[in-house]
């Protein structure tokens, strides 16, 4: 049964083992917000889980935990940032709040990332934009898990999208989605919970669909966002790939098979195409489209339109995306934040190798 715990507490966790690793005071609290932003809007998979992993891989000498953020290459309304092989979870944000300066001046803000790592939930890094009446945009490149349409070969990341909205009266429009049928942390969380895949979520390593949910620990794959030919994953393949592209190629990360492994165990490829894991931020002002004001009251409009469309049997409402992870966000803010076993096993035995009790 999953315990609960106060965001309070987990913060006072997180940011003792951000800063136990090396992280500056700024930069360990901007790491744990964001971390902790995913547990908030119930993306479990992506929040304190995760922390282990992180220390993991700066033990492996693979993250940096002092940085030098910077700008490489720039243009009035672009630029590629090296992130200093640091943290994600402090690189996105740097990154993003850069796009979001280029836009103040350009109208828009584009920056593409090399030489980071894992960055949380694409997400927050996208709602930095709503603050400043702009619409905010996020992707990422991540560890090679999932074979496109007709391969048997693992050359695609997850590789999520973000994409953030601000509205008037209404909650912002948040659509924040991984490009395969589901995002790895989907599997870990039901390997915790001992529990089978659905069909289209993992294939065997000879192509046939599987509802292990430890099919890739045994050479097997994530599918594309669609689940088969059939079904349009094609559609999500071309999405996975154009993260990648963005993310990457663009920037000087590595991509494809090269992107390196999450997991701390596994070494980055010998052969690297790339330096780190890349991202890709935008930044786009309304108003140098048409008046905020009027935008927003017609986004209210769309929203309020599609929340009254009628529901098919046996569903009591029409969601617009964002609606579950808000209302996700004010409970556990109220009631606290409910952890698997496994997990909170995990994280108590990572604060006992480092002296920080949980």
């Amino acid at each position: 049964m999953d315990k609960i715990f106060s965001l309070a507490s987990l913060q006072a966790f997180t940011h003792a083992i951000f800063k136990h690793i090396g992280c500056s005071e700024k930069e360990a609290t901007l790491a744990t917000e964001v971390l902790l932003h995913a547990d908030l809007r119930g993306i479990d998979s992506h929040g304190i889980a995760r922390l282990s992993g992180y220390v993991r891989l700066w033990e492996a000498k693979r993250v940096n935990a002092q940085p030098d953020v910077r700008i490489v290459h720039e243009s009035p309304s672009t630029a590629v940032v090296d992130g200093g092989s640091g943290l994600g979870l402090v690189v996105a944000p740097k990154a993003m709040s850069i796009a979001i300066e280029k836009a103040k001046t350009a109208g828009t803000g584009w920056v593409s990332v090399r030489n980071s790592n894992h960055f949380g939930i694409a997400g927050h890094h996208a709602m930095m934009a709503l603050e400043h009446d702009m619409i905010g945009i996020a992707m990422t490149n991540a560890s090679p898990l999932v074979a496109p349409t007709f391969s048997v070969e693992r050359l695609l990341g997850t590789n999520p999208i973000a994409i953030a909205i601000p509205a008037d009266k209404q909650p912002p429009f948040i659509a924040d989605f991984a490009t395969t049928t589901a995002a790895n942390g989907k599997l870990e969380i039901l390997q915790r919970k001992n529990q089978n895949a659905p069909v289209g979520w993992v294939q065997t390593k000879d192509g046939k669909p599987s509802t292990d949910p430890n099919e890739t620990k045994s050479g097997g794959a994530l599918i594309p966002l669609g689940s088969d030919r059939e079904h349009g994953s094609h559609k999500g393949y071309c999405l996975g790939a154009w993260v990648d592209i963005f993310s990457a190629v663009l920037s000087g990360a590595n991509y494809g098979p090269w992107v390196p492994p999450f997991v701390a165990f596994l070494n980055p490829p010998s052969d690297p195409v790339g330096e780190g894991i890349g991202h890709f931020f935008g930044a786009m002002r309304i108003d140098a489209f048409r008046s905020a004001g009027e935008f927003k009251e017609h986004m209210d409009n769309w929203i309020n339109r599609f929340r009254s469309a009628k529901p098919v049997e046996g569903q009591e409402r029409v969601l617009i995306p964002g609606d579950p992870e808000r209302e996700t966000h004010a409970l556990r803010l109220k009631e606290g934040i409910p952890l698997n076993p496994k997990v909170v096993e995990d994280l108590e035995q990572l604060g006992a190798k480092l002296g920080i009790a949980f």
